[in-house]
């Protein structure tokens, strides 16, 4: 998109992405189209991921293409990139220009990255006002100057947008599984009351036990007890 006039129409279009983002029925759903938008609402923008940096390890969630988790695996290795740089000092953007230029800031990434077909790139912090940890959007072209100011704006808007949708997805999600735990261990609890004949209380206290003893985590236990009918392993007793 360029031009002033052009503005009322990404605000549609940013507003169609919510709706169609709060449509998806899992976070990994959303993370995809999230990566999906991206491409298509940003101009020159022909591929696009999002990636997570976890005590200095690189995980990608969510890519267009093979091309996309080359450039994060290799921003791992390298410690350094937009997307990695982005996710790991909470900064909101950071954009390459031009990579067949010498980059002072990226200088171990850019002239790898660049063997990977990448001619510009730009990296986008997914944060809310909590300072989620969303991970990071990067976009990448495979042609040099591409991306402007005007790109880097619209970048930051529709990472904005996703990033809070992001948010409530996960949100949902945990609550989600914490539902569901919160099930499976009632379940559990109930099958060990009934056959060792002992209170609610006792039997949680067994299940734990068991959890610690066999280095277990609870929720993983109390499915095996569900599926099995009994503790397993040397405290049955």
């Amino acid at each position: 998109m360029a031009g002033t006039d052009e503005w009322p129409e990404l605000a549609v279009r940013l507003a169609e992405m919510a709706r169609d983002l709060l449509a998806q029925p899992s976070v990994q759903d959303t993370l995809d189209r999230i990566v999906y938008h991206a491409v298509q609402l940003v101009d020159g923008c022909e591929a696009a991921g999002i990636m997570s940096v976890r005590r200095g390890r690189v995980r990608t969630l969510s890519a267009s293409d093979d091309m996309v988790r080359a450039s994060d695996q290799l921003q791992g290795e390298v410690g350094e990139g937009p997307c990695f740089d982005a996710s790991r000092n909470k900064t909101e953007a950071y954009r390459i220009a031009d990579f067949t230029t010498r980059e002072k800031q990226w200088p171990r990434f850019v002239p790898e990255a660049r063997k990977l077909g990448v001619g510009s790139m730009m990296g986008f912090l997914l944060y809310t006002r909590e300072r989620d940890d969303l991970g990071a959007l990067d976009m990448y072209s495979s042609r040099p100057s591409v991306f402007t100011e005007r790109s880097e704006q619209i970048g930051w808007l529709l990472a904005s947008h996703a990033a809070v949708v992001l948010s409530s997805a996960r949100h949902v999600e945990n609550l989600r599984e914490g539902m569901e735990t919160r099930r499976v261990i009632g379940e559990a609890i109930g099958i060990v009351m009934t056959r060792y004949k002992v209170p609610e209380q006792d039997a949680f206290a067994r299940i734990v036990a068991a959890s610690q003893s066999q280095n277990i985590k609870v929720r993983d236990l109390a499915e095996t007890i569900s599926h099995i009918g009994d503790i397993p392993g040397p405290s049955r007793a």
